[in-house]
C-alpha cells in the first residue's frame, strides 16, 4: 500500500471546508438550530453505519428522508441561511482591512452626516429618565424598505420633540420601531423580526426585536428600556447595554464611522 498523496488542492479543500464550518457555527451559535444540526449529524452517522452493514431497508428509508429533507431544511433554516449569507457579505465588505482592498479601493475620508445625532441622543436621554420605551433603527447601507413597509410613513426632519412624541405612551404610533435615514424619520410603528438567538431572561421584546433587526440588516438599533430606562445599541447581532447619553453618542459615531470606512469612494 502506497502513501496517501496530498496535493495543494486537497489542502485548499480542507481549509475551505473548515472556514465554511466556522462561519456556520458562528451564525448558529446560541440558537435552537444547533440542536437540529446535532440531530441531522447523528442521523448521518446512523446512515453511514447501516450502509456499511448493508442494511438495505434502513439505508433506503434514511436515504429517502435525506432527499426530501433537503427541501425542508431550506424552509426550516431560512433565517439562519440569511444570517449566514449576511456574515459572508459583511466580511467581503470589510475592504479596508485587506491588502487587495487597499489596492482597488480608495479610502473615503468624507465624514458621515451625523446632524441627526444630537436630537436623537437628547430624546433618548429624556426618554431614559422618564422610562419611556423606544426602539429606533438608523439606516446605514442596507435598504430597510421591507421594515418600512410594515409601519406608517412619516417623512419628517429628525427632532427631539418629534421622537419623544412618537414614543409617548398615548401616541397611536408608540408601538413598534421608528426608522431613520439621514436627517429624516422615514416611518414609525414598524414591525421588526425577533432574534432566534438565546438571550438573557431580562431582555424584553424591544431588545429581542433590536437584536433581530441587527441580525437581518446592518442598521444601528437604539433601544430604551421601559422597565429600567437603560439605553442600549445593537449592531451586527451584538448588543451593548446600559449606555449613558455620552456613551450612546460615541457608540453611534463609532459604528457610523466604521460603516463609512467600509464604503468604497463614490466616483
Amino acid at each position: 500500500m502506497g502513501f496517501i498523496r496530498i496535493t495543494f488542492v486537497d489542502i485548499l479543500d480542507i481549509v475551505l471546508v473548515a472556514m465554511l464550518l466556522y462561519y456556520l457555527y458562528k451564525v448558529l451559535r446560541g440558537t435552537h438550530a444547533m440542536s437540529i444540526l446535532s440531530g441531522i449529524f447523528l442521523l448521518f452517522i446512523v446512515y453511514v453505519v447501516v450502509r456499511a452493514l448493508n442494511m438495505e431497508l434502513l439505508t433506503w428509508i434514511i436515504g429517502s428522508l435525506t432527499s426530501v429533507g433537503l427541501i425542508a431544511l431550506v424552509v426550516i433554516f431560512q433565517p439562519e441561511i440569511r444570517r449566514f449569507l449576511q456574515v459572508l457579505g459583511n466580511q467581503s465588505r470589510d475592504k479596508q482591512k485587506s491588502f487587495i482592498g487597499r489596492i482597488f479601493f480608495k479610502n473615503n475620508t468624507k465624514a458621515a452626516d451625523l446632524d441627526y445625532l444630537n436630537p436623537l441622543v437628547a430624546a433618548c436621554s429624556d426618554m431614559s429618565a422618564s422610562k419611556t420605551g423606544a426602539l429606533i433603527l438608523i439606516r446605514t447601507e442596507s435598504s430597510l424598505q421591507e421594515i418600512i413597509d410594515t409601519g406608517v410613513t412619516i417623512d419628517a426632519v429628525v427632532s427631539t420633540p418629534l421622537i419623544k412624541n412618537l414614543f409617548f405612551k398615548n401616541s397611536p404610533l408608540h408601538d413598534g420601531a421608528v426608522v431613520m435615514s439621514g436627517k429624516r424619520i422615514v416611518a414609525a410603528k414598524c414591525v421588526l423580526p425577533s432574534t432566534r438567538s438565546e438571550v438573557p431572561l431580562s431582555f424584553g421584546m424591544r431588545h429581542r426585536a433590536a437584536l433581530g433587526a441587527s441580525e437581518a440588516t446592518d442598521a444601528i438599533v437604539v433601544v430604551v428600556s421601559e422597565e429600567t430606562g437603560n439605553i442600549s445599541v445593537a449592531h451586527n447581532g451584538r448588543i451593548n447595554v446600559g449606555l449613558s447619553s455620552t456613551e450612546l453618542k460615541a457608540e453611534i459615531m463609532r459604528l457610523s464611522a466604521q460603516q463609512q470606512e467600509q464604503r468604497p469612494e463614490e466616483e
